[in-house]
């Protein structure tokens, strides 16, 4: 693995905000996540940039100077050579003409989302704020020319969703290095690509300090970066952060740069603290599991990732309904899918982040709107279910429980389709929630509730359907909880529905 850096200097002192906490692991150990998280449940993401106006998905900044990829060769075809046209011409193709952060937070706040997240920075080095130390590349100062991070904290605080940020920024100094090369052979063999060009290092960065086949062999979400680039990542967050407040930042990777980071996640909290009359109500998410695994810190999160099982603490699942930037043409999860997810998330103790990919106009497309409207329409009857929930004794039962897809991130793709006979349970004072997901025709049997269940539930006393009749017939019995069902379905129940069941 490729890992050699610029030569390291001396601890340096970082400015950092009055507040309990200093950049130190034994500082940070002492953080709790804030009540209002764990209850929250649901939040939409609005993983939107530059690299969306292209249109051409994923990775575009990066993967238009690969020769290998596809994004490489609708480039090529589209606008010619990579020494000419590069990323720096394309941001400010970026205009987002129909964008009305208004609107999307109605249309957000109306599916049931709690909290929403916009894109503070992606790997491709463009803030998309006022940013004091990217005073060049930033929304401000071309495409959009409005502050995006700005706008959608303000729609989201009017409706009392709270606001979360991105920043993908650590991995850029290695993942934009390759546009630093140039074509291995065919007619622009050894023609540098423009990222070499000194008058936009502002943008590709400044590799000198580096090895000279640095661009060459950094791994895309390497970390090889001098110390130099390591400040400067710690002050365009801390600019960010100073700026909008969030409540939330969410890191791609774990908390990078030893001291940086650690003073990132701090200066995230007192901030929260200055906010709060001294309480910290925000949450930082790292992706790797020994940044939490002591205690404190932040909350997990899972890259399109589910738990095994039961967390003791509050984590989060942060996934897509299609790419993570808009591909023209692609395909998306359906609203049962997202559903699917959400229900055996937070039976799990867990959070879904939801990411609607914006295209160039920012302007949500038909398909995206279908997957909204599908979600929008079960939350309205079934939501109860899902806020300020916690995990029962078991997260489920059904033929999704018996197949392991492990525990970290990137499984979701393996789990199975879920259907009538799978269950997921949530707990809210003496009220149970069975999440079914799908119709289960006259009568639905829940055998973790049954008399003789190994988790020896508590009495039933009541059994009724969310958006249905509000006493249905049932028998607590040895092999389970026999539930009748009534003959007319409740709203949006070809997704699932949901049994509030009332207990001694």
């Amino acid at each position: 693995m490729f890992s050699q850096t610029a030569p390291a200097t001396a601890p340096v002192s970082l400015p950092l905000t009055a507040g309990p906490f200093t950049g130190s692991r034994d500082s940070l150990a002492k953080y709790e996540i804030p009540a209002w998280y764990g209850e929250a449940k649901f939040g939409i993401w609005s993983h939107w940039g530059p690299q969306s106006g292209v249109e051409q998905g994923d990775w575009y900044a990066r993967n238009m100077y690969i020769p290998t990829e596809r994004q490489y060769k609708y480039h090529l075809a589209t606008y010619g050579p990579q020494s000419k046209v590069g990323y720096k011409d394309l941001v400010p193709q970026f205009k987002g003409a129909e964008w009305d952060p208004e609107h999307l937070m109605d249309l957000y706040a109306k599916a049931g989302a709690k909290y929403f997240f916009s894109m503070g920075v992606h790997h491709d080095n463009f803030d998309m704020w006022n940013s004091k130390h990217q005073p060049r590349w930033n929304a401000v100062a071309t495409g959009p020319k409005r502050d995006i991070v700005g706008e959608y904290a303000k729609a989201a605080r009017k409706r009392g969703l709270k606001f979360g940020v991105s920043e993908h920024l650590s991995n850029s100094y290695d993942w934009l290095a390759v546009s630093h090369l140039s074509d291995p052979d065919g007619p622009y063999a050894g023609i540098p690509y423009d990222g070499t060009d000194p008058a936009f290092a502002d943008l590709y960065h400044d590799l000198s300090p580096m090895p000279p086949d640095f661009a060459k062999h950094a791994p895309a979400m390497g970390r090889n970066a001098p110390d130099a680039w390591k400040m400067e990542y710690y002050l365009r967050v801390k600019d960010l952060v100073d700026q909008h407040e969030p409540d939330m930042l969410y890191t791609d990777g774990g908390i990078p740069f030893n001291e940086y980071g650690l003073s990132t996640v701090a200066e995230v909290y007192n901030i929260s603290a200055r906010k709060n009359g001294g309480k910290v109500e925000a949450v930082y998410f790292t992706k790797t599991p020994r940044d939490v695994a002591q205690g404190g810190v932040g909350a997990l999160d899972r890259e399109r990732g589910v738990a095994e099982g039961i967390s003791p603490v509050p984590w989060q699942t942060d996934t897509c309904i299609g790419g993570w930037h808009y591909q023209k043409g692609g395909k998306y999860k359906t609203p049962k899918k997202v559903v699917d997810l959400l229900v055996d998330i937070v039976s799990k103790n867990g959070n879904l982040l939801l990411n609607f990919p914006l295209p160039n106009s920012g302007k949500l497309d038909p398909d995206e709107m279908a997957t909204l409207e599908g979600i929008t329409a079960w939350m309205a009857v079934n939501s109860e279910g899902i806020y300020a929930t916690k995990p029962w004794t078991i997260y489920g039962e059904g033929p999704s429980t018996k197949v392991s897809v492990g525990n970290g991130g990137f499984n979701e793709g393996k789990k199975p389709d879920m259907g009538a006979d799978d269950i997921r349970y949530t707990t809210k004072g003496p009220a149970m929630y069975a999440f079914i997901q799908g119709w289960p025709g006259a009568e639905i049997v829940l055998p973790a509730l049954g008399t003789s269940s190994a988790q020896s539930p508590a009495k039933v006393q009541a059994v009724s359907l969310l958006g249905g009749p509000k006493k249905l017939k049932f028998r607590q019995e040895a092999g389970g909880l026999r539930v009748t069902m009534p003959e007319q379905k409740p709203g949006a129940s070809d997704i699932g529905i949901t049994l509030k069941i009332m207990t001694a």
